[in-house]
């Protein structure tokens, strides 16, 4: 028994390293090319630097003028995941704790979202139509709706985990249905609303067709679209683009790192009755 145990463990340590090697080594193969000059990176391999070339991201920044970029997708990721986790943690409370055939219904209508793909060109005439299109807000928009269906679907699992002794408590000292879930509820909600919140901002950051379609201007485009245009006039320079992947992906590393306990956490809490 020992002895299987031991080749599971080591079966399993295995596959893990082999998944990581698979995640990390393309990162690496960007980073160790980001610092290179352009004949060096112009193979893309694993060699490393005769000099470490640092002014690669300064020229990045000022040639493909990724500050704007960079605040840009800031508004948009950190505003629609702030909604997101607020709008969606209301709807994930009301279908959870109104069992009904029609709740039931519209819960299962809107998860359908995960897997539904979405109709851009009919969502053209709509954007055409509200008057959002090629602005901040209506991009905002946009990622927030995207996100709706499986943040609902993480919250409502969450919230069915939670006691219902907590909302009679509630009603009894006087709580109306608004100062029940902000003042209750939603503080309880923690794991599951800052996972919602990290990964709506990570999926709207690395979004890339939506601001293709609907925003026209080059100074309303996130990171994803000017990574794709300066891609487009320096693609022979491999070390600037190399340069340019490394800062579009920092802030999503660094976001993920901080709040990954919150995730597990997040992930894994709704599926266990409290």
């Amino acid at each position: 028994m020992k002895k299987l145990a031991w080749l599971k463990r080591t079966y399993q340590t295995m596959l893990i390293g082999i998944i990581s090697l698979m995640a990390i080594i393309p990162i690496l193969l960007v980073v160790v090319n980001s610092v290179k000059t352009a004949p060096e990176s112009s193979s893309m391999s694993f060699d490393l630097p005769s000099a470490l070339q640092f002014e690669n991201y300064w020229t990045v920044i000022h040639k493909g003028k990724l500050g704007q970029s960079f605040t840009n997708s800031m508004v948009y990721s950190t505003l629609s995941a702030a909604f997101c986790v607020l709008f969606t943690s209301m709807a994930a409370f009301s279908l959870s704790r109104n069992k009904s055939r029609f709740n039931r219904f519209l819960f299962l209508f809107i998860i359908m979202g995960i897997a539904l793909p979405i109709n851009y060109f009919t969502l053209i005439d709509i954007m055409k139509w509200t008057h959002l299109m090629n602005t901040g807000m209506g991009i905002i928009v946009l990622y927030l709706v995207t996100q709706i269906p499986f943040s609902v679907f993480i919250l409502t699992g969450f919230i069915g985990s939670v006691p219902r002794e907590l909302d009679e408590a509630g009603v009894m000292d006087g709580c109306g249905p608004i100062r029940l879930f902000f003042f209750i509820i939603f503080p309880m909600l923690q794991p599951a609303a800052v996972t919602v919140f990290i990964l709506s901002f990570l999926n709207t950051w690395n979004e890339f067709l939506l601001p293709l379609y609907y925003l026209n201007s080059s100074s309303k485009w996130p990171m994803t679209l000017a990574v794709y245009q300066f891609f487009g006039q320096y693609q022979q320079q491999w070390n600037l683009v190399s340069a340019d992947i490394v800062l579009t992906i920092l802030p999503v590393i660094a976001i993920y790192l901080m709040g990954q306990r919150f995730i597990i956490a997040g992930m894994t809490s709704g599926s266990v009755k409290g």
